[in-house]
Formats: C-alpha cells, structure tokens, sequence
C-alpha cells in the first residue's frame, strides 16, 4: 500500500523525545517549513524571552497551520488543537523516560560547550526543570495527552525509539 506524503504534521513528546530532531529531519526531506512550539509561546529577544499573550500566541499558531504545509513540534496540547484538527498526521514520540533523561543531560553539555544552538540560556536551573518537565510529562501529561488523541486515532502514530521512527519512514 502507498502511503501519501503529508504536509501537515505534528509531533508531540516530552522534553528530550526527539521531537526536534523528527521535526528537522522531517522538514528537510520533505521541503516543509518546521516550527517549535517554544518559539509561539515566546519571542526570542536578545536582552530576554518575551511571553506572549494567548491572542498573540494563538493568532501566530492560527497563521501557521493557515499555509498549506507545515510541522509543528512541541510537548503543548491544550491550546493547539487546531493544529491537531488540520495535521495530516500526528506523530506522538513516547521515547523511554531514562532515555530521555540521558538525552537532556547529553543536551545540557553540548549546549553548554556550544556545540548545540539553543534558544534559552543552557543554565543550571534551566537543566533541573527538563528534569522536571520530564518526570511531569511521564506521570501527567502523556496519560492525559493518549486519552485526547484518541479522538484523531486515525491520523495519530505513536512511535517508541529511533529504530521505530526509522522503520516506520522507510516504508
């Protein structure tokens, strides 16, 4: 059976899933625009991030998934739905918890060497709260996350490590 290509994706994770690198990695192979959701929630400015309002921020998500291709990644549920309604797929990474806390620490050193771009300041109380965000998202968000996909089950694809993300896109 052949699979259609998708222009509209969103890929949801916690912290440290990968989420980024599906999005990147995506985005470059298909020729479609990606963007964090971080970076609608807030305006990157030299002297310090800036939230936005939730006008603001729903109005720049609304402009977004408006344009006929398009990835959106992010750990945010709550306020994006629309995104999920006009996604062609929804792609939830469920990477292992451990893995991930491997992942932020791995992170954390790469982007305090410089040697991974960053959008916030890669500091030691930034590091504890992916450690947080992590432990949060495993014990609250993602059971509550599953429960709201179900309703776009068939366009939602849950894929657990890099060797099921690799398998799934090479077929």
């Amino acid at each position: 059976m052949k699979r259609t290509i998708p222009n509209k994706i969103h890929i949801i994770g916690s912290v440290g899933s990968g989420k980024t690198t599906l999005a990147r990695t995506l985005s470059t192979k298909l020729n479609i625009p990606f963007y964090e959701l971080d970076n609608v929630v807030w305006k990157r400015c030299e002297l310090g991030d800036i939230r936005r309002t939730n006008d603001e921020r729903d109005e720049y998500l609304n402009t977004i998934i408006q344009t006929d291709a398009w990835i959106l990644e992010g750990v945010h549920h709550e306020w994006v739905s629309q995104s999920f309604q006009n996604a062609d797929w929804i792609i939830f990474l469920d990477t292992d918890f451990s893995k991930r806390k491997y992942r932020i620490t791995k992170r954390f050193i790469l982007q305090k060497l410089r040697l991974e771009k960053v959008n916030y300041k890669p500091s030691l109380k930034m590091f504890q709260k992916m450690f947080h965000w992590n432990a949060y998202f495993e014990n609250h968000s993602k059971p509550k996350i599953l429960k709201f996909l179900g309703k776009y089950n068939d366009k939602v694809i849950i894929l657990k490590d890099n060797v099921e993300i690799e398998k799934y896109f090479k077929r």
